[in-house]
């Protein structure tokens, strides 16, 4: 190989290591990436540009906007009512995949996961079952639906794009809409028959009877009429009184060392963990002072909204502290606690750097909860019912959503055409504001994507997906183009648990192709198993991200996922192996 080759390998090896490890933003690692390609000169600056500007990119970032104008015109309000009514959990699951499942073959995953995850985690409350039990489902079955059309997830629209690049005709609209739903079908029932018994029944992050979703850590100011001046800690015994339990004794900007053993002053701040309710009796007994709630007091008396907002994936919210965020200012709203899953806060709220599921107790004045619910930054499990949006914006996003789908599955328009006119549509009529079309656009995803393409171009450039054919050819042997499949349909699914969707189709559907020459077969095949592999992630709760959302939501752990989902994808595995040659033949 070639010293450009081998580079390409280091690059691709290095990308991957960055994905898995979750430490670096996956839109500055395709940055990174694309910067060392031209750095290396193994791609141009056109080529490396060529990604943005990609059919693929564009209608990524048209399709966001037309899920946004459905999810926030309250088009998907009715249906939320309805599912309300459901008291068994196990029809509550089975009810969540057959209303998700079809939407998803048209909607965002992650806005689909975030309007119904608030339902789920309200129903469970109410019978008293753990949110493991259904959670997972249906993050799973958003997946199912989006591979079910080329317009359902951007990995497909991303194959397809690359599909056309090699010199293959176009898939349609509704091309994958047979095995996704056959697969559907088959996925829901393993869910309800074989996975259900496979998910745990009695979790940690199980909501307890107050609603809220676990132990907080908050702040409070001891008074000058507080009957626990001038008492150590460990004599106040708040464990074994109120069930609250101190972490932390701040004294202005100082950390005391054995707390437990200091007398407490006038102005110390207290940093302590228990449920709400039991930290609410405690500060009203002691008569203590919430930290926060003092310090952006309100002098106004408009009435206010007690809500948990968790730190969604991809949120902008992530990495950065309370006061970076301007909830105060911009939803009139104070964060009285956080809840991490798995650890233990130490630190002051306004020093904590937030992360992905993190869990924010806020009270926020009733008028900013319409907005702060748009917010993609953060997911709303529970507040105060209010409706959303009016029926004749709902009827006007689902009606100009169906046009899009319609124009471009008659071949009308270009799919990315169509969606661009649905996109302007949508903002012409009010299905979201302004501002809201850049604020609910998901950049990383679009950055990632127009960043990541020119590596499937240095991989071909540089002989590299040649030499991984033969390699690869090696070990199928003689064994015909079905064999050629399964290790093409196997080995994207691997990459995909590592590195993500998108990433894997870049790196794969090069290779894909290369090796449907070898085997002497038709490459639409192999691009196929490539989309549906790359879209259907089951096996760890970072290969997609419905499934990290649910992931901290549901408080599972990561082997949940792997007992779960290792058996759908050799499932959805098995199945495509039967499928795919007989809708998409290898010697058509």
């Amino acid at each position: 190989m070639s010293w450009q080759a081998w580079a390409t390998v280091a690059i691709i090896v290095g990308a991957m290591a960055l994905f898995a490890s979750e430490k670096v933003r996956i839109d500055l690692v395709a940055l990174l990436v694309l910067a060392t390609l031209v750095v290396l000169h193994i791609v141009t600056p056109e080529e490396a540009l060529s990604g943005f500007s990609n059919e693929a990119t564009v209608t990524v970032a048209a399709m966001f906007a037309l899920s946004l104008g459905i999810e926030r015109s309250g088009a998907l309000e009715p249906l939320t009512r309805l599912l309300m009514r459901i008291r068994k959990p196990w029809l509550m699951t089975l009810a969540m995949m057959l209303a998700i499942a079809p939407l998803g073959a048209f909607v965002k995953n992650i806005a689909l996961v975030a309007t119904f995850l608030p339902l789920a985690l309200r129903v469970c409350q109410r019978t008293g079952t753990s949110p493991a039990r259904v959670l997972m489902p249906m993050a799973y079955a958003a997946q199912m639906g989006g591979v079910c059309t080329l317009i359902g997830t951007s990995s497909n629209l991303l194959a397809d794009s690359l599909a056309q690049k090699h010199g293959l005709p176009p898939f349609g609209v509704f091309e994958f809409t047979k095995m996704g739903a056959l697969l559907a079908v088959a996925g829901m029932a393993y869910l309800m028959l074989i996975g259900r018994r496979l998910l745990p029944k009695h979790i940690d992050a199980a909501l307890p009877e107050g609603g809220e979703v676990g132990k907080y850590v908050t702040e409070l100011v001891v008074g000058e009429d507080s009957p626990l001046l001038g008492t150590r800690i460990a004599d106040a015994q708040l464990g074994d009184k109120y069930g609250v339990y101190p972490l932390e004794l701040l004294r202005g900007e100082r950390r005391m060392w054995s707390p437990r053993e200091q007398q407490l002053a006038l102005g110390d701040v207290l940093l302590v963990r228990g449920d709400w309710e039991k930290i609410e009796d405690f500060q009203r007994r002691a008569r203590l002072r919430n930290a926060p709630e003092q310090h952006y007091a309100r002098e106004d008396d408009h009435p206010r909204v007690l809500a948990e907002l968790m730190v969604a994936p991809g949120s902008p919210a992530e990495g950065r502290r309370l006061a970076e965020l301007g909830l105060d200012w911009r939803y009139r709203a104070t964060v009285l606690a956080v809840h991490r899953r798995g650890q233990v806060l130490r630190d002051k709220l306004s020093n904590i750097d937030l992360t992905v599921g993190d869990v924010l107790l806020a009270l926020v004045d009733e008028g900013g909860m319409p907005k702060l619910r748009t917010d993609d930054a953060f997911i709303v499990l529970s507040e105060r019912d209010d409706a959303r949006g009016s029926m004749r914006k709902a009827w006007v996003a689902a009606a100009i959503m169906a046009a899009v789908v319609i124009a471009s599955g008659l071949h009308w328009l270009p799919i990315p055409i169509a969606a661009l006119c649905g996109a302007t549509a949508m903002a012409l009529t009010g299905c979201f504001g302004r501002k809201d079309i850049y604020e609910g656009m998901d950049w990383k995803i679009i950055i990632l994507l127009g960043a990541i393409l020119p590596l499937g171009l240095a991989i071909e450039k540089t002989g590299l997906s040649t030499v991984v054919v033969q390699g690869a050819m090696g070990l199928v042997g003689n064994h015909g183009p079905l064999a050629a499949l399964l290790m093409v349909y196997l080995l994207t699914a691997l990459l995909t648990e590592l590195m993500g969707h998108n990433p894997s189709v870049v790196l794969m559907v090069s290779i894909a192709v290369t090796v449907a020459h070898a085997a002497h077969a038709d490459p639409r095949p192999f691009v196929v198993a490539v989309a549906f592999a790359a879209a259907t992630s089951f096996a760890t709760p970072v290969g997609y991200p419905t499934n990290t959302m649910v992931y901290y939501a549901g408080g599972y752990r990561f082997t949940d996922f792997m007992k779960v989902g290792i058996p759908l994808i050799a499932l959805f595995c098995a199945l495509s192996m039967w499928l795919i040659p007989q809708l998409w033949p290898f010697h058509p």
